[in-house]
């Protein structure tokens, strides 16, 4: 995230966003489940709960004092986001905008504790990371998982607890019962999101398989929303490796006809900055406003994720093991 002094006023202009979307149907991008990764996808784009728990949300004077003085004074910032699938940040009514989801909700909750306006830029899963550090956009959303190797060049600031899991096409005999080991899928061809922690970490540890004396497993990248689901469906593949929350979702919707294998690897999801970025000590505490107040449960009360609420936000927390 780029904060220049000069021409803030005119540059400083916030895409907001986070994790693809559900026409007939849709893929997961992102490991927000903590990684990056793109949402998973459902069956069919399902409308948006009615209720709206971020219409009360006003400033906060003594955390909008943590911002710095030119961000305060352009009263906006770039947010570059990735839509995918409920709950996380999808299109209600297939590529119609506005986007609606979980990330939604609460980026737009923290603009508003903050006195921001934040301007939002739809943007692959796979290409706002690397904008962060080129100065496109200020603060990224996408579901991205807190890392190790992430937290290198870019700092996060944490706003829910998601992370890494699987599902199969309903009735499939293929693989059964929660995945807690990777020679499980040993054999198996493993579909996922590109750029995301799940690519990362079956890439990372394909030799379990050669270690345990068995076929190793086959990983196949796909990068539009909605093919993963469209590869499972058509069994070009034998399992996804999604974000948890995506997944489960997904799986309660009838139309879908996808079962939910469980909860593999836990990851902190935050909003991405630069490295170095003066605006995380204000991001910080406007999440922790929200928890404080109740508009953060409300929020997660609405899309259904409430098992992934944090008690605090931290910045830049280790990755969990």
């Amino acid at each position: 995230m780029s904060l220049h002094t000069s021409g803030l006023r005119g540059r400083l202009r916030t895409a907001l966003v986070l994790l693809p979307v559900l026409p007939l149907l849709t893929a997961l991008t992102a490991c927000g489940s903590g990684e990056g990764s793109p949402p998973v996808a459902g069956a069919l784009a399902s409308p948006a709960p009615a209720d709206d728990p971020v219409a009360g949300v006003r400033a906060v004077e003594s955390i909008a004092a943590l911002l710095p003085a030119e961000v305060r004074k352009a009263g906006s910032l770039r947010l570059g986001g990735s839509v995918g699938s409920p709950p996380s940040a999808y299109y209600p009514k297939g590529q119609d905008k506005p986007p609606a989801g979980q990330d939604i909700d609460i980026a737009t909750a923290v603009a508003k504790v903050l006195g921001l306006k934040l301007e939002r830029q739809d943007a692959s899963f796979e290409t706002i990371l690397p904008a962060l550090g080129s100065g496109k956009y200020d603060v990224g959303t996408g579901n991205f998982g807190v890392t190790t190797e992430r937290l290198k060049s870019v700092d996060f600031v944490t706003y829910i607890n998601d992370g890494q899991g699987f599902a199969v096409k309903t009735g499939s005999t293929t693989l059964t019962g929660q995945v807690s080991d990777l020679t499980q899928l040993c054999g198996l061809t493993i579909g996922t999101g590109a750029g995301t922690t799940f690519e990362k970490t079956l890439t990372a540890k394909k030799e379990v398989c050669a270690a345990a004396g068995k076929k190793p497993y086959e990983v196949k990248v796909f990068s539009e929303p909605g093919a993963v689901t469209t590869a499972l469906q058509q069994g070009r593949i034998d399992v996804v490796m999604s974000t948890i929350n995506g997944l489960r979702h997904q799986a309660a919707q009838p139309a879908a006809q996808t079962t939910f294998l469980g909860e593999y690897h836990r990851l902190d999801v935050g909003f991405a900055f630069k490295k170095g970025s003066p605006l995380t000590p204000a991001f910080q505490a406007a999440v922790n406003e929200l928890i404080k107040d109740g508009t953060y449960a409300r929020i997660l009360k609405k899309w259904g994720t409430t098992p992934s609420a944090i008690d605090t936000s931290q910045i830049n927390p280790a990755e969990h093991t």
